[in-house]
This record gives C-alpha cells, sequence and structure tokens, in this order.
C-alpha cells in the first residue's frame, strides 16, 4: 500500500510542490485558479456521495458512521489539549485553538484517501461524505469549552455563540459540501448523468494540480513557522497516529468494511487547516494563527498525505 500511495501521480504532484517550496522555487498556481479547484474538488466529491446514498438510501450503517464521527469530533479535542498543554508546554488558548483543528477534518486529505483507496479496489461507502460534513465543526465547540475551562478569565467571552455558529456553519466549505451532498441526492444516478463527465472525468487531474499546490503552501508554511518547537512538530506527527488508530479501530468495531473503516481513520487523523482556523480568528483572536496553522497544515498534512493513508488502510486491513 506505501509504494501504491508515494507512486502515485496524486502524491508525486504534492511531494514536487513540497520539494520545489523546500528549494526556494518561483513556482506558484494563480490564487484564484488554487480556489476554483478547491471549489470543484468539493462539489464533486459531495455530488458523488449524494448520488450514492441516493441508490442505497438511509441505512443502518450511514447512522450509525454519522453518530461515531460526531463523538470523535467532540471527544478527540481533549486527547489533544492535553497533549499539547503538558508535552507541548502550550497554554490553555493555543493548546485549545490547535486541538480544534485536530478534533475537525481535512477536506483535502479525505478527498485524497477516497481517491487512491478506489484506485486500489477498495471503493468506502458514499455516505462517508456525509459522516466528514458532521465532523467539521463539533470540535470547535470542545476546543472553546477546554479554553473556557482551563482560563475563564482569558478565553473570550464577547463573541456570542450566535456569531459563532454563524461563522461555522455558513463557512464556504461545508455549505458547498453539504449542498453538493443534497443536490446528488436529489437528482440520484439518472440526474448526474449529463454532467458525470465534467465531475467525474477531469476529477484525477484536477486533483494532481490542486495537490501541487498544497504541497508548495505546506512547505512555505513550514519554512515560514518560528513557533514550531521539536516537541510540537512530534505532537503533529504523534497526534494524528494516535487519532487514526482510534478512529480506524472504531470503524471496524462498528462494522463499516475495510475502506469506509480506513476512511474514518483518516478523518480522525486530519487536521482542518479551512473552517477552523476561520472559527479560531473570530472565537480566540488571542491564539497563535502560526501555531495552529503550521501544525496543521506544514506538518499533519503532509504525514497524512504521504504516510497516514497508507498506514490506516494496513490497519483496517489486519482488522477486517
Amino acid at each position: 500500500m506505501i509504494v501504491e500511495t508515494l507512486t502515485s501521480p496524486v502524491i508525486l504532484f504534492f511531494i514536487l510542490g513540497f520539494l520545489a517550496a523546500v528549494i526556494r522555487s518561483d513556482l506558484t498556481i494563480p490564487e484564484p485558479f488554487a480556489k476554483a479547484m478547491s471549489i470543484y474538488l468539493m462539489a464533486a466529491i459531495g455530488l458523488k456521495g449524494g448520488v450514492e446514498v441516493a441508490s442505497t438510501g438511509f441505512t443502518t450503517e450511514l447512522a450509525t458512521a454519522a453518530a461515531a464521527g460526531l463523538a470523535l469530533s467532540f471527544t478527540l479535542p481533549v486527547i489533544a489539549f492535553y497533549l499539547l498543554k503538558t508535552i507541548g508546554k502550550l497554554g490553555p488558548i493555543d493548546a485549545g485553538a490547535v486541538s480544534a483543528h485536530y478534533g475537525s477534518v481535512s477536506v483535502v486529505t479525505f478527498v485524497t484517501a477516497m481517491e487512491l483507496l478506489t484506485n486500489q479496489g477498495l471503493k468506502p461507502d458514499g455516505f462517508m461524505v456525509a459522516v466528514m460534513a458532521l465532523m467539521e465543526t463539533p470540535a470547535i465547540i470542545t476546543g472553546l469549552l477546554l479554553v473556557r475551562a482551563a482560563s475563564p478569565k482569558t478565553a473570550s467571552a464577547d463573541n456570542s455563540a450566535r456569531n459563532l455558529a454563524h461563522e461555522v456553519l455558513t463557512n464556504g466549505s461545508v455549505v458547498l459540501l453539504i449542498g453538493a451532498f443534497l443536490i446528488g441526492m436529489i437528482a440520484g444516478e439518472e440526474g448526474f448523468a449529463p454532467v458525470k463527465p465534467l465531475f467525474d472525468v477531469g476529477f484525477k487531474g484536477v486533483l494532481c494540480l490542486f495537490l501541487l499546490d498544497m504541497g508548495l503552501l505546506a512547505a512555505r508554511r513550514l519554512l515560514q513557522s518560528r513557533k514550531i518547537t521539536f516537541l510540537l512538530a512530534v505532537l503533529g506527527v504523534a497526534m494524528p497516529i494516535i487519532n487514526g488508530v482510534i478512529g480506524t479501530l472504531l470503524g471496524t468495531f462498528i462494522g463499516l468494511d475495510i475502506a469506509s473503516a480506513a476512511i474514518m481513520g483518516v478523518l480522525a487523523a486530519s487536521a482542518s487547516y479551512i473552517a477552523v482556523p476561520a472559527a479560531m480568528r473570530l472565537a480566540l483572536p488571542q491564539a497563535d494563527p502560526g501555531i495552529y496553522l503550521s501544525m496543521s497544515l506544514g506538518i499533519t498534512f503532509p504525514f497524512n498525505i504521504i504516510f497516514g493513508i497508507s498506514l490506516f488502510t494496513a490497519i483496517a486491513k489486519a482488522l477486517g
């Protein structure tokens, strides 16, 4: 699995971008084009997941997986919070902000894992798109609660629940993913057929170019950071391994197939670098973006893309 992953064009484009940034190449992807690719990928994965659910219907397995995903998103930040405080030596505000990232999910990691597994004949259930969408926001709530409990005087108490809820629920990635998923459910196979060439045939090529851009961003973020200590770097690798193993075990325990259990592990292991930073900017302006963005995007994201997906798939195979 690791050899197949590392020789996949999708992963090789990410490595190319990462290395280009390390050698300080002037290679760049124009921001408007990168944003367009992001919109395309989220729309495509949401549509395809919705179509698949439309063909199978709502099942007990879907409901169980959704409940498991929600439970992971609410509880994983607690583990991260105490690791960041005790080992990483972070204060409660930065620890809470970072922990929220590690309970939420990375859409790009999810999309990459879905593509790699499907290429290897392990097709995850389409409803895992819905599970991913549900897992994006609960960690924010847990992260804020942990900060308030540990440091009630310094936590931002004036950011109302209404403002935070609006920031989270109207986040572009959340709206697009859920909206595309619902469109796919409503349209079904027959309605999806006319647009399938656009969202199916071009998907792999766009994903390659998008991961080239993500490799550039991840390496540049890491090179620019001055706030990441050795212990925080270690946690940036250790936390996804711990969370991913928990997620894979839980996915297997509730009866998911090998591919879907591996995806549950990938979701648990991934760290948000889009939705949660936006929420933290509003709710915890005192938290240092140089820490939470460098850890989630500069360390955890590359680890999961290159090694984590293979690791959690291997665990799911061994258990399944």
